[in-house]
């Protein structure tokens, strides 16, 4: 997405009632001296680097094919943290109360991420743009930007200590120092974008599936028994080998800390191409595996790693065992000896690198998105890659790791209030008319907030929290994210029949929305602000500039008074023809 900076020149502020909707000045008022159009910042006017990392992606920048998409978007799951999260949850409930609640968690993230992961690739939109037109409003959806932050700077933290431990574990240097190193090694690659992310992904993905298979198949031959007596394995806090509600809930509630991740998938998945019937399969396939597919291989990492960790248990105790490079060694070690140790370091650094340059660049992504509508300003997607890595450092430094259950448990509270409110959105209230039948993201027809989904966001959050704190009982604290997630899902629909649908546009879209007269939507507008041509999605009527503006220059607008939105029945904005273009040829 294109980053701008400020404008070279913000030109005259609008003095009230001032502006009209009909594209002219009032009748007899001076005509006003054109604004200086808005100059990008060095680094944000890259779209090498940027991704238009703040708007909708359009069609002449998606030229990798669905399998590319959807190899580079799998190929960011390459994480261990699956490992030490599965670990630690058996480790602590027992196996089948851990089983039970990894896969329940995985079926909550599936049916949640089929829509979520459908209109990223069918809009061209990411996490961010897709929750402002899903219920929750222009600046509704800053705050889930905050959560998304959050979620990958945590798990940045998570995997660098994974990685840092490997390190420590290859070659003998401190954890503290590995932090860091672990940290500044993603930034070369990050900073180039999509495109490079996209190279990384395809050449590790050879080390990454042979590691990830290979000590596997060492347990098949060399202890066969492993998985018998793993099944009755009643953990190491006394949990037993039963099942148990508490557990239950309880284990649920880590695995579904996980459940952001389809903001990370959905970065890459508003790169595809569009859906054609040439190629409808394929998409849908791609999409299906990309998005909320990631998950089945989530959940056979947490039960494998679960089970290395139960394996390597006797020979390296609990502490050790929960962190993957330890099983990982213990499993190699019968066929590759000495060799172990190098081979499962290579590994984990690999499956690391892979994962912690996908949560610096969504990251980098969420960042922008919430201080873009915050300042009206935004230097550039790259800078706050330095951000989202400096609070990541900071939480390795303060050894996260050490409070895995707790801090995951806690935060899964509002990233599935936050999921299941916009899914819900997308299935019940579009569906049956509540919610307009597009997404719209542009801050020119949304109002600030909708309560539909913002509103069913911060009661479900609020009121599973004070149950994970214990505030209603044992059984309310474990089974605190079924509260979270029910509660949206209920909310969210019935919030939007209350206030019948009226937050949901401000003003009907006149140039790409529904009942406008599209006959191609990768026809563009030259933006009045910026002077650059954007294709209709990305595109508004702005009264104040009399013409089209688009999407970003709209954002960044301090001035304009939001006079679309107050006085939206004085009269269309006047709009040129759009120039039609071809559209990009679709890349192998």
């Amino acid at each position: 997405m294109t980053d701008t900076a400020t404008p070279k020149a913000a030109g005259a502020a609008i003095p009230a009632g001032a502006a009209t909707l009909a594209g002219a000045a009032p009748a007899g008022a001076d005509t006003p001296a054109p604004a200086p159009a808005r100059s990008y910042a060095k680094l944000a006017a890259d779209e090498s680097r940027e991704d238009y990392s703040l708007r909708y992606a359009p069609h002449s920048f998606r030229r990798w094919s669905p399998a590319t998409v959807a190899g580079t978007a799998l190929g960011g799951i390459a994480y261990l943290a699956d490992f030490a999260i599965g670990a630690s949850i058996v480790f602590t409930y027992g196996f089948t109360s851990g089983l039970a609640s990894i896969l329940a968690a995985a079926t909550i993230i599936f049916l949640t991420g089929v829509p979520i992961a459908r209109a990223c690739a069918k809009y061209g939109l990411d996490m961010d743009l897709v929750t402002r037109g899903a219920g929750f409003g222009y600046f509704g959806s800053t705050l889930t930007s905050l959560i998304y932050a959050s979620f990958t700077f945590i798990f940045f933290a998570l995997e660098g200590s994974i990685m840092a431990q490997a390190m420590h574990q290859a070659v003998g240097l401190p954890v503290e120092a590995g932090y860091l190193l672990t940290t500044l090694i993603v930034i070369p690659i990050v900073f180039r974008g999509m495109g490079a992310l996209a190279k990384v992904q395809a050449w590790t993905q050879p080390v990454w599936i042979t590691g990830m298979v290979l000590p596997f198949v060492v347990l098949a031959f060399e202890a066969p028994d492993a998985w018998g007596a793993f099944g009755s394995f009643g953990g190491t806090e006394g949990a037993g080998s039963g099942f148990s509600w508490i557990g239950f809930g309880l284990g649920t509630g880590v695995a579904l800390s996980l459940i952001a991740q389809i903001g990370e998938q959905a970065d890459y998945l508003r790169f595809m191409p569009a859906r054609t019937e040439a190629n409808k399969r394929r998409w849908n396939l791609a999409v299906l595996a990309a998005g909320p597919g990631w998950v089945v291989i989530g959940a056979a990492k947490q039960i494998g790693g679960a089970l290395l960790a139960f394996v390597a248990l006797e020979a390296v105790g609990r502490t050790h065992a929960l962190e993957p490079i330890a099983p990982q060694i213990e499993a190699l070690r019968p066929w590759l000896g000495s060799f172990a140790l190098p081979a499962a370091a290579v590994f984990v650094i690999v499956s690391q690198l892979k994962i912690n340059v996908t949560n610096a660049y969504s990251g980098s992504l969420s960042w922008s998105n919430f201080f873009s509508r915050i300042t009206h300003r935004h230097p550039g997607r790259v800078w706050y890659i330095f951000l989202n890595l400096a609070i990541a450092l900071t939480l390795m430094e303060m050894n996260m790791f050490a409070a895995l259950n707790k801090l995951l448990g806690f935060y899964s509270n509002v990233g599935i209030a936050w999921i299941a409110a916009v899914a819900t959105d997308l299935v019940v209230n579009k569906r049956i008319g509540l919610s307009p039948r597009y997404i719209e993201f542009k801050r020119a027809y949304l109002y600030a907030v909708n309560p539909a989904g913002f509103g069913a966001m911060v009661i479900a959050s609020t009121v599973s929290i004070l149950a994970f704190f214990g505030l209603f009982g044992r059984y309310a604290e474990a089974f605190s994210t079924f509260i979270a997630a029910g509660l949206a899902s209920t909310l969210c629909p019935l919030i939007a029949w209350a206030t019948k649908g009226k937050y949901y546009l401000a003003r009907p879209n006149p140039v790409n929305g529904p009942g406008a007269e599209v006959a191609d939507i990768t026809a563009t507008h030259t933006c009045a602000v910026c002077e650059t041509a954007y294709e209709l999605p990305d595109i508004a009527d702005c009264p104040v500039r009399s013409g089209p503006i688009c999407s970003l220059c709209c954002s960044l607008d301090a001035e304009c008074g939001d006079v679309c939105r107050k006085q939206p029945s004085a009269g269309p904005v006047l709009m040129p023809v759009p120039t039609v273009r071809a559209a990009a040829p679709e890349a192998g």
